[in-house]
C-alpha cells in the first residue's frame, strides 16, 4: 500500500526548476526545445536576441543544473533536449499546492456560510 505522502513533491525538489525558470531567456530556451526538440546551441540563438553564443550556453547550463535539459554531440556540434520528467515533477507541485489552496478555501466558505 502506497501512501499519499510518498507521491508528494517537496519545495527543495522543486525549486532549482522553478529558478531556473524564473529567467525569461531561459525559459524561451525551455519553449523552444518544446516545440521545435533537440536542437543545436547555434540554433537556440535567433539572430538580433542580443544575447551570445556564450551568453545562451551559460543558460543552457543553468537548464541543465536544474535537470531541465540534456545535451549530446553530433559530430561537432552539441544538441539540447528537454527532460520533461522535470516538468512533470514541477506540473505536480503546482497541482499539489492548488488542491491544497482550494481545500483551504473550501473549508473557509463552510465557516462563513455555516
Amino acid at each position: 500500500m502506497t501512501s499519499v505522502h510518498a507521491t508528494l513533491q517537496r519545495p527543495e525538489n522543486t525549486a532549482p526548476i522553478f529558478a531556473a525558470l524564473g529567467d525569461p531567456w531561459r525559459l524561451s530556451i525551455v519553449e523552444r526545445l518544446g516545440e521545435d526538440g533537440p536542437l543545436p546551441t547555434s540554433r537556440l540563438n535567433g539572430p538580433g536576441s542580443g544575447v551570445t553564443r556564450q551568453g545562451i550556453t551559460k543558460h543552457l547550463r543553468v537548464l541543465e543544473q536544474a535537470g531541465l535539459v540534456e545535451s549530446f554531440r553530433v559530430g561537432r556540434d552539441r544538441f539540447w533536449r528537454l527532460r520533461v520528467e522535470q516538468l512533470v515533477i514541477a506540473r505536480r507541485y503546482l497541482d499539489q499546492v492548488s488542491a491544497e489552496w482550494e481545500d483551504r478555501l473550501a473549508r473557509l466558505k463552510s465557516l462563513v456560510e455555516g
